[in-house]
């Protein structure tokens, strides 16, 4: 009746198909693929006899485009062979996705979204709720078998989840196949239940989901079941309550329901409006019979077909869902369409063969489908209808959620929608506020294999099962993961590591001698202390400059051994603090000039120990004018002068430099020098080393001179500790790591000079500040008695 009211008001309005009237026949497929088939095939042959052709319309077919089918099953088998005349065939009601086949079905159009944009819907919903872990259940038909193929392939495409099962529902309704079913349904831990399937298929599956009592279950409808009423019952609904779906597109067609109240079964009896049909509706909705002779078989009284309609309850006039129909009105409007734009080809700028155009006395089926296909309208409601390159039209589904009322009344309420737009792509409106849950919460029901991975850790599939099924490994150290479900943690940028949560990256602690740590805290405490140390030293021996002690220990020599021993002291505070390229390159060079300095000081002071005691014996004075003040001074610049070129070669060649050094501790940054040449640094060691033996040896050969000099004796138990301190340095510099091998380093500076300088200075300022009746020049030769 819907298709016939688009028809009628399409002849009734001026600016679509002027001069040009609409016929139609109407069939019933009788559920039965062959009757819907044989009908499609006589509309399309003309052999139908109830066609009355006026005498200037001609040609074969005169059917020039058909409505339906609705079942997909239905519609292919029909496609397929009137596919072959390019017979434009619009369907309302079939979904199959392989219709879309451009190659199979070149003629077939529809108003209804394919299953395939169905799929998308059902995902886009599982994502929006975080549905993973589902259940699908789909007919034994092409409707259903095609939907199962799409899911799996989509679903797996998007990443929006699993299957936990897929179950074909029997169209024998095998009892045990049902309870083999259910029993899955009912141990399975998906939560969600996606059925593709019809309402026959329901309500077998439904009565053994009450026999086993499957309660727990989020149901989600595909549009075959999502209005179907024969489902929304009292013994159902405990079950299906809250179950949410997709359903065709709501429309409303003004104008409807006065045409319907017109409709009058004595009418129109060439069958423009289905005669047979109405009076089969007419019979059953007042329980009467238009024959005298049915009246004895049924009983009731007879049909007058003045009954008044809307004095019956019946669904007919119920117009406030109509979905199917708005889709058929959606079709034959289409068609019209096609055929308006057809008509008002101008000759010479046609589409076909030399630019020519189409007529309405000698159409073919083929040249409709060509505008068809470039259709573009917008219905009353606001709805624009157009199809794509595959036939389809703009997709577009209402989310609906059966509402269980306390009366015992079902409602279906529309809880948001999904569509697809040529220029937004697909989008999903849901109102969660409204939607009614089945579960005794107001929040959606959580359908998960696994329970998502927090950030810090990673998914690792388990062998042998779905993707969706993993356990949570934390990331290792160094790597993060600062989103849920991250399939892999990413590792940290080198000056970075993970946090505790291994969740984000965190600056990497750094490390090196600092002066705020108590090792660096007490190392600059103790440099410091041998400076003050040596200043007051220093200090003494010029306040006693004239003192027989320190002209005896040659005072020029003393004042610049204490003047390099402070630079000694003061040279191990270049190793403490971050490192830095001028520090690196200093701490060195300062190192090794002040010790050579030291150490060649001592060294003249032991040759001149010895020359003395050589020039105290008949004939050796002759010896005294090799270590005359000029030498002595040239000896020690000339020793240093060494040194110097030893640390500028190094310096220019290779010099240290600062170095981030994430090799000892992962989490850590150690802030070392590396030397840069470790030939340079091994000469520049050695150099000293040499040195400090030689000063060594010299003054062990004279530790037997008269107990006067014993200069040589303090000489030699100095270079034996500064030895001592060195040789032990060697490996322990070796094996320590980062800010340790610069703490070793300092403590061997400062170990050795305090040695040097208590073991040379120490006894003097004994003598000079606690016993000055020693301080003299005979106590000094010998020549007092002790």
């Amino acid at each position: 009746m819907t298709m016939a009211f688009a028809i009628d008001e399409i002849n009734n309005n001026s600016n679509l198909l002027p001069n040009v009237s609409l016929g139609y026949s109407l069939y019933d497929n009788c559920g039965a693929l062959v009757v819907g088939f044989s009908a499609a095939l006589s509309l399309a042959s003309g052999r139908e006899e109830q066609f009355l052709l006026q005498q200037n319309c001609f040609g074969t077919p005169p059917v020039l485009g058909i409505v339906g089918d609705s079942y997909s099953t239905f519609s292919i088998a029909t496609s397929i062979v009137l596919g072959l005349y390019k017979m434009p065939i619009v369907s309302y009601f079939s979904t199959c996705s392989c219709l879309s086949d451009r190659q199979r079905f070149p003629s077939f159009f529809r108003t209804i979204p394919s299953d395939a944009f169905q799929v998308h819907a059902m995902i886009q919903i599982l994502k929006h709720f975080g549905w993973t872990w589902v259940g699908l259940l789909v007919s034994d038909d092409d409707y259903g078998l095609h939907v199962a193929r799409s899911f799996q392939s989509d679903l797996t495409q998007s990443g929006g989840g699993c299957l936990a099962y897929l179950e074909v529902l029997p169209w024998d309704s095998e009892p045990s196949e049902l309870r083999r079913i259910v029993h899955l349904i009912k141990t399975s831990t998906a939560r969600v239940v996606m059925v593709f399937a019809h309402e026959f298929h329901m309500i077998h599956l439904m009565e053994e989901v009450v026999k086993q009592n499957v309660t727990g279950q989020q149901w989600i409808a595909s549009e075959a079941l999502t209005t179907a009423t024969v489902l929304q019952t009292p013994r159902f609904m405990p079950y299906l309550s809250g179950t949410l779906g997709i359903a065709i597109r709501r429309g409303e067609i003004s104008g409807l329901r006065e045409f319907f109240l017109q409709i009058r079964p004595d009418q129109n009896d060439g069958g423009n409006h289905g005669n047979s049909m109405v009076r089969q509706f007419w019979e059953s909705t007042f329980q009467c019979r238009f024959d005298p002779a049915g009246l004895v078989e049924a009983g009731g009284a007879l049909c007058t077909g003045q009954e008044n309609i809307e004095m019956v309850g019946t669904e007919f006039l119920d117009l406030s869902n109509l979905r199917p129909e708005y889709n058929i009105y959606k079709a034959v409007y289409a068609l019209a369409y096609a055929l308006n734009d057809m008509l008002q080809c101008e000759p010479g700028r046609g589409p076909f063969s030399g630019h020519s155009c189409a007529t309405l006395q000698k159409l073919e089926p083929w040249q409709l489908v060509h505008y068809l296909q470039n259709v573009n309208f917008t219905t009353p409601f606001g709805d624009q209808v157009s199809f794509d390159e595959n036939g389809d039209a703009l997709p577009i589904y209402d989310v609906m959620n059966w509402l269980w009322l306390p009366d015992g009344r079902t409602e279906v309420q529309n809880v948001g929608e999904v569509k697809r737009s040529a220029f937004k792509g697909e989008e999903l409106t849901i109102h969660e506020d409204k939607i009614f849950w089945n579960l005794g919460s107001k929040e959606p029901p959580r359908s998960v294999c696994s329970e998502s991975c927090r950030p810090g850790t990673r998914m690792a599939r388990k062998k042998g099962e779905p993707v969706c099924c993993f356990d949570c490994i934390p990331c290792s150290e160094g790597k993060i993961s600062n989103k849920t479900d991250s399939t892999e943690c990413t590792s940290c940028p080198e000056d970075f590591w993970s946090s505790p949560q291994r969740d984000h990256c965190v600056p990497k602690k750094t490390e090196f001698l600092s002066y705020h740590e108590p090792l660096g805290i007490c190392l600059t405490t103790t440099s410091l202390l041998g400076t003050c140390i040596s200043a007051v030293v220093l200090v003494i021996f010029i306040y006693h400059r004239s003192t027989p002690m320190v002209r005896a220990n040659n005072s020029e020599l003393s004042f610049l051994l204490l003047v390099s021993l402070k630079l000694c002291f003061l040279c191990s505070l270049l190793f403490i603090g971050r490192p830095r390229l001028w520090t690196c390159q200093l701490r060195h060079a300062a190192f090794g000039i002040s010790f050579v300095l030291c150490v060649s000081c001592i060294l003249v002071k032991t040759m001149v120990v010895l020359a003395v005691f050589k020039a105290s014996k008949p004939g050796g004075g002759a010896s005294l004018k090799w270590f005359g003040a000029v030498q002595q001074r040239g000896t020690v610049m000339a020793l240093t002068s060494i040194q110097a070129a030893i640390c500028t070669s190094w310096l220019v060649s290779s010099s240290p430099a600062p170095h981030k050094n994430t090799k000892y501790h992962n989490d850590k940054i150690v802030y070392e020098c590396v030397v840069g040449s470790t030939v340079g640094f091994a000469v520049l060691l050695g150099y000293i080393g040499l040195l400090a033996i030689l000063s060594f040896l010299l003054a062990f050969l004279a530790r037997n001179l008269p107990d006067n000099f014993n200069e040589a004796k303090f000489i030699t138990f100095s270079m034996l500790i500064f030895c001592a301190v060195w040789v032990a340095f060697v490996p322990a510099y070796v094996n320590s790591p980062g800010k340790y091998a610069d703490a070793v380093e300092v403590f061997a500076i400062l170990a050795s000079s305090f040695g040097l300088l208590v073991a040379l200075f120490g006894p003097k300022c004994f003598i000079i500040l606690l016993r000055p009746e020693r301080n003299t020049k005979k106590a000094i030769m010998g020549r007092e008695t002790t």
